[in-house]
């Protein structure tokens, strides 16, 4: 989340902004009183003004001002000679000044203590920090001071006179050599630069001259007088301006490096890399802006229709000068009427090819594999038929037995475990970084926001006194929660985050009145935060409670630029301990706890919140986990729902006519009931298999494959008792139920096989969630398919028999008077009500057939199906990747609103982390160049590498340079910043001389004596190679630095900022094992922004590896969700290729039909870039699930076309008429067993209330159920009409002779 994982803490701040300005504050604690500058024209102090060289506008200290602040004297007089000792201190500091000096050693020891605490943010750049010392030490210690200073105005501090006002004349050369010196000057640990502590963020020196002098209030940090900067001098004054030698940061004496100085001559060769882009070819037609991938799929569409038509055109004219057929056609041994004669008598025979030409029946030539599932289920059916109780029993007791696992059964709801596949990039360098640095802390986060007018729509700035003190309220309801866990009660304060100290690292605006409500008015109220919102790097009023400087745009949201008044929003985030075990106390507490947070802010704050015209949105660690487990119960109702419907459609569909009289025997309520319970025992047997081997279930499962299965296998259902139903009346129930299986047990098992092996390759997606659901949905459709083939013919043949017994319907008990049983056994011999349906429907099956064999009718569907699929084409290039957080919840799960609210409020990006393994810090490797950024690091070291790229966030995704340690650790060693890494005279560390034991807040000011007055710094410059510390001096002190606390005195201290950020396990081989280094991903809104910026990121990685040798990976916290994107595309095209090929090599192993399996897989492929084109337009995204389902969709859309090319086969005639055949023979059964079984099936879904299943479920679904459906009864007979292979039929050798080879090929 947007908020710093480790804080820069320390004790005190004061003085960032203006710790060079107290370098002029010379006074005592007594009360001054101004006297202008007029009332003193006659004292001896202006008496001696006087401007030349060697001679001081100011000399000695003369006062303190309340609040501590000292001031100079304002008497001129000569420059003075130090002592030998002072001139040695004076030239360590001030380089420019020799000889007499304008300043006592009191002055210049105070000199001394303040600009030490400026060194540490500068000495990484040496140019920078030598411009600015320059600065200060001409201003107070210079000989010739009177030339360039004036004073303007003093004033009586206890009878003396003091400052308090001048005039300092500086040529704007220097100015500008400062500023641009220091302007790009890093501060590493609060991951911006320097001169916005220092300078305000000024944009020019000329704002920085004018915040330096500013004159402070008492009490607040800055001047304690006017210093006017002036860039001209007065006429005949004598005056002149000071021009101190300055550098620039690119000088190779002082140079700086290229992160703090990316303008330096050696730097400019170092360009940050191109962005990122991907290819985005257009071409203009005109007014029209086209893609070259559009324009080339619309060349490819003019190319192939006009070969098709070229193609159309040559065949007429060939099949019309060609000899008409001797073979007698299908369609001509049974005239029109006949054929509509038959399907309008009931007593008749149903419509059937082999029936409608019995004697040509026998000349069907089956493929070998097609030959032997033909004579099997010969053999199967007539065997099932006489033991239909031992194959009912001992199939039902297989799939029972495989239902015992189901007492393993275990739901997975962790999302990382959900949607993250084991062994991937991602999780490994989780594991790493949370095993070697430190697991990235709980989040809970309350977004309070405005609600927008209702004129204009505009949102009102929160950043008022009521919302603020309402915001107190909710903070102290979120401190009074206590829960009791183990016996303990647990507040937030037992486990948040606390860099220093005892205090919660919140990120809230409370922090600017220390989270204390009774500071509030004390420090101003809503005019304090305002200030804070400018100054919160400073002021020690805005320092958080826990020591640290708060970024206003962690704590705000919904405003433009720095314009943090504006803000319409509050995010108060609460950082909370995190272990790498979940079992552990400290995470069950803090699950605990985050449970009753939850429940107060749905119970009190937010009530209390919209009482105040205000939305709260709110979120835990635990929030996703806890609501995909309510999901799991969130549909019940549509569950049970679905099933009835499904239900009541298979007995409506199996059964006959109702009629009063005959309903209770001819209906199918038990045979359907009957078929609901096998879709749910081979759900069961699927789950209890995968349970047994130890895999959890997932919600997925739960409630999508009990629909997914039920609809595939009412399809298959529907076909065996309409396939049973069509047999002939006179032979016995034996025969009918082998013979229904010859004729439809090689399609069903095609079709099943082929689904199965559709959804098995979803098994190869790494996403867990979807992988799991592939394997368990494969196995579910196996063990429905087979139960079909074994309990329900046994079902069908009991359920036959029951009726031909005259026994009733859900009760087969009771039997009906014999009197009438011959009528029951006709009317059980009749079609099913569909049947009928479809026979009414004939003269409008007989019109689409008619339809369909006009050559124009098929140039035209031909044409308009292609241009649909390369208009999918063009659109799937819009598909993005990714799968919206709110997708995966309840549609009324609280986390909707927070997850848009994340979007539409937070300014700042989530943490990212540089990781580099095994950092070789010893001084004969060149590791330590290669990863800082400060003065003698390499060019292209990480750092630089990472401050440039930041200079290009709408491409890197980089916001801000890196938290460096290394960096900092460096500068701590650095002799010349002397108030940091210091020694007692036994060698042990001390510390700053403002932090314990050199002082302690409760004995007052802090000086230069006591306890630490003969602390020296660590090392000499003379002990240091090239600045650089030798291996031994690296390995001791850098425990040291990490436990150091950063104050005043020494603001790089580690503690707190670098707590974790090297792993210190194994580290005195002279080999760091793990180290990271902090920075900002830009704000992301979208999934696109996300994965592009882990795109980036890898990508940024792998190039600075490359270039430095080095290990380096790139984490955040979301990676590990979002790493399936990057390759997503790749996956699924691979999938898809599979399923499809899988497909293709059944169907021709089966079929041995070369032919009619490359346009079983050409339609298809069309069907799957049809789907893919319909989700551009839905705009669904491209994730894991949706790979699933294109994968599964293969499998579903087998069926709208295997039983149509099958029926092809099998059929005599041209291919015209075998078209109409097929079409005749298992239209119906398309259309009403598979079309509207899934339909019903698919409706359903629109009532979940997961937004999941309504996306990914019922809109894809009942687009693949339109899409197949058209294709498979439209565009399919229109090619197998054209191109369609030759029939499995044989002539008799007469009509073999006679027969012309056109004809033969037809």
């Amino acid at each position: 989340m947007a908020i710093f994982k480790r804080e820069l803490s320390g004790p005190s701040f004061r003085a960032f902004l203006a710790l060079f300005l107290q370098v002029i504050s010379y006074a005592s604690l007594l009360s001054c009183e101004k006297i202008e500058m007029g009332m003193l024209l006659s004292s001896r102090a202006m008496s001696l003004e006087r401007h030349s060289e060697d001679y001081c506008a100011m000399y000695d200290i003369c006062g303190e001002r309340s609040d501590g602040k000292v001031l100079n004297c304002p008497y001129g007089s000569p420059s003075v000679k130090p002592d030998e000792l002072l001139s040695a201190k004076i030239q360590s500091l001030c380089p420019t000044i020799n000889g007499n000096v304008c300043c006592t050693e009191t002055q210049f020891e105070t000199l001394r203590a303040q600009v030490q605490q400026a060194i540490p943010l500068l000495v990484g750049c040496p140019a920078c920090l030598r411009n600015f010392l320059n600065l200060f030490c001409e201003l107070s210690c210079s000989p010739n001071q009177s030339l360039f200073i004036n004073v303007t105005s003093v004033t009586e501090i206890d009878g003396n006179v003091a400052v308090d006002a001048i005039h300092f004349f500086v040529t704007d050369t220097f100015g500008e050599r400062l500023y641009d010196s220091c302007k790009d000057v890093k501060f590493g640990t609060m991951n911006t630069r320097a001169i916005d502590f220092i300078g305000a963020g000024a944009k020019s020196y000329r704002e920085w001259f004018s915040f330096i002098g500013q004159k402070a209030d008492l009490g607040f940090p800055g001047s304690p007088y006017t210093i006017s900067f002036k860039s001209n001098v007065p006429e005949l004054s004598g005056m002149e301006l000071m021009n101190v030698s300055s550098y620039s940061c690119g000088d190779t004496s002082l140079g700086c490096s290229c992160g703090d100085c990316p303008a330096a001559p050696f730097c400019s060769d170092a360009e940050p890399p191109p962005p990122h882009q991907m290819d985005s070819c257009s071409i203009t037609i005109g007014s029209l802006e086209v893609t070259c991938v559009e324009l080339s799929l619309g060349i490819l569409y003019v190319v192939l229709i006009s070969a098709f038509f070229g193609w159309s055109s040559c065949y007429r004219r060939r099949e019309r000068r060609g000899p008409a057929p001797i073979k007698k056609p299908l369609l001509d041994s049974i005239n029109h009427g006949e054929i509509t004669s038959i399907l309008q008598e009931d007593k008749e025979r149903p419509v059937k090819m082999q029936e409608m030409v019995p004697a040509e029946s026998n000349m069907v030539q089956f493929s070998s594999v097609q030959g032997c599932i033909s004579s099997f289920y010969r053999s199967y059916g007539l065997w099932i038929a006489r033991n239909p109780t031992l194959v009912l029993c001992s199939s039902l007791a297989i799939v029972l037995l495989l239902c015992l696992g189901l007492l393993h059964f275990e739901v997975e709801t962790l999302p990382e475990k959900l949607w993250v596949g084991p062994g991937g990039k991602a999780a490994e360098e989780k594991q790493f970084f949370d095993s070697h640095l430190a697991p990235f802390y709980r989040i809970e986060q309350l977004i309070l926001a405005t609600e927008p007018d209702a004129e204009g729509g505009q949102q009102p700035s929160i950043v008022t006194d009521r919302n603020i003190q309402l915001l107190f309220e909710l903070q102290q309801k979120v401190d009074e929660i206590r829960v009791n866990f183990s016996g303990t009660m647990v507040s937030l304060a037992d486990i948040c985050l606390k860099p220093l100290g005892n205090d919660c690292a919140t990120q809230s605006i409370l922090q600017y009145y220390k989270m204390d409500l009774d500071n509030y008015n004390m420090y101003g109220g809503v005019t304090h935060a305002e200030y804070c919102f400018q100054h919160y790097t400073s002021a020690d009023t805005c320092l958080s409670a826990f020591k640290a400087p708060l970024d206003p745009s962690t704590a705000l949201g919904g405003f433009s630029g720095k314009n943090y008044s504006e803000a319409s929003a509050f995010v108060v985030t609460y950082p909370v301990n995190n272990a790498m075990d979940d079992s552990t106390n400290e995470n069950r507490m803090a699950l605990a706890w985050e449970k009753a947070f939850i429940q107060l802010a749905k119970e009190e704050l937010l009530p209390s919140a919209q009482s105040n015209n205000l939305t709260l949105s709110f979120s835990s660690e635990s929030s996703i986990e806890e609501e995909l487990k309510r999901e799991s119960t969130a549909d019940v109702l549509t569950i049970v729902v679905s099933y009835l419907v499904m239900f009541a459609y298979i007995s409506f569909t199996l059964g006959d006519p109702p009629s009063l009289s005959t309903f209770y025997i001819s209906s199918k309520v038990l045979l359907g009931l009957a078929g609901v319970l096998i879709v749910v025992l081979s759900v069961l047997g699927s789950v209890g298999f995968f349970s047994a081997i130890g895999i959890k279930s997932t919600l997925i499962i739960m409630e999508v494959i009990p629909f997914l299965v039920l609809a595939v296998g009412v399809d298959n259902m529907c076909i065996l008792v309409h396939a049973v139903k069509r047999q002939p009346s006179d032979m016995s129930l034996e025969e009918r139920i082998s013979s229904a299986l010859v004729e439809v047990g090689p399609s069903i098992t095609l079709a099943s096989l082929s689904e199965v092996l559709a959804f098995a390759v979803g098994a190869f997606i790494p996403m867990p969630a979807c992988r799991v659901f592939s394997m368990f949905a494969a196995l579910a459709i196996l063990l429905d398919f087979l139960l079909q083939v074994t309990a329900f013919v046994a079902l069908i043949v009991f359920d036959f028999t029951r009726a031909e017994n005259n026994r009733v319907d859900c009760l087969p008990c009771i039997k009906k008077n014999s009197s009438r049983a011959s009528d029951e056994v006709s009317h059980q011999r009749n079609p099913g009500l569909l049947v009928r349906y479809m026979k009414f429907l004939y003269h409008v099956q007989d019109i689409h057939t008619r339809i369909l064999e006009h050559w124009a009718v098929k140039i035209f569907i031909v044409a308009v199906f292609v241009a649909f699929s390369l208009a999918s084409m063009a659109l799937c290039t819009r598909i993005e990747a990714g799968l919206e957080q709110q997708i995966v919840l309840p549609q009324d799960s609280y986390l909707q609103g927070y997850f848009n609210n994340v979007s539409e409020y937070l300014r700042v990006g989530p943490p990212l982390y540089f990781v580099v393994k095994d950092y070789n810090y010893s001084s004969e490797s060149s590791h330590t160049d290669k990863l800082c950024s400060i003065s003698h690091c390499d060019a292209n070291s990480l750092l630089n590498e990472i401050s440039r790229a930041s200079l290009t966030p709408e491409s890197s995704y980089i916001a801000k340079p890196a938290a460096s340690w290394l960096d900092d650790f460096l500068v701590w060693l650095s002799p010349e910043a002397f108030g940091c890494c210091r020694k007692f005279i036994n060698g042990t560390y001390c510390p700053p001389d403002d932090q314990p034991p050199c002082c302690s807040p409760d004995e007052g000011p802090c000086g230069l004596g006591g306890v630490c007055r003969d602390c020296t710094t660590c090392f000499l410059q003379s002990d240091l190679k090239n600045g650089r510390p030798s291996t031994e001096q690296f390995r001791d002190k850098l425990p040291w630095f990490l436990k150091a606390l950063p104050s005043a005195d020494c603001a790089k201290g580690g503690h707190g900022a670098y707590t974790s950020s090297v792993d210190l396990n194994g580290y005195k081989s002279g080999v760091i094992q793990a180290s990271e280094f902090r920075t900002f991903h830009t704000p992301l809104n979208k999934q696109g922004d996300y994965v592009n910026s882990m795109r980036a990121a890898r990508e940024f990685s792998a190039r600075v590896s490359s270039s430095l040798k080095m290990e380096i990976f790139p984490y955040s916290v979301f990676y590990i969700f979002f790493e399936q994107y990057l390759d997503i595309w790749r996956v699924a095209l691979i999938n898809i290729a599979i399923a499809l090929g899988a497909i293709f090599v059944v169907f021709l192993v089966v079929t041995s039909s070369l032919w009619s399996s490359i346009i079983l897989l050409i339609v298809l492929a069309m069907i799957v870039v049809d789907l893919m084109g319909v989700m551009a337009v839905l705009n669904i995204q491209l994730n894991a699930v949706s790979v699933v389902n294109l994968v599964m969709s293969i499998g579903i859309a087998v069926e709208f076309c295997v039983h149509i090319i099958q029926a092809f086969l099998i059929c005599p005639g041209d291919r015209s008429q075998r078209m109409q055949g097929a079409l005749i023979t298992m239209g119906a059964s398309v259309f009403s067993g598979i079309t509207l079984t899934k339909l019903c099936g698919v409706l359903v879904l629109y009532f979940s209330r997961s937004e999941i299943f309504v996306v990914y479920y019922f809109q894809m679904y009942l687009a693949l159920v339109l899409i197949g459906f058209l294709h498979g009864l439209v565009l399919l007979p229109v090619l197998l009409s054209l191109f369609g292979p030759p029939p499995r039929y044989v002539a008799d050798e007469k009509q073999e002779e006679n027969t012309p080879p056109s004809s033969q090929q037809s």
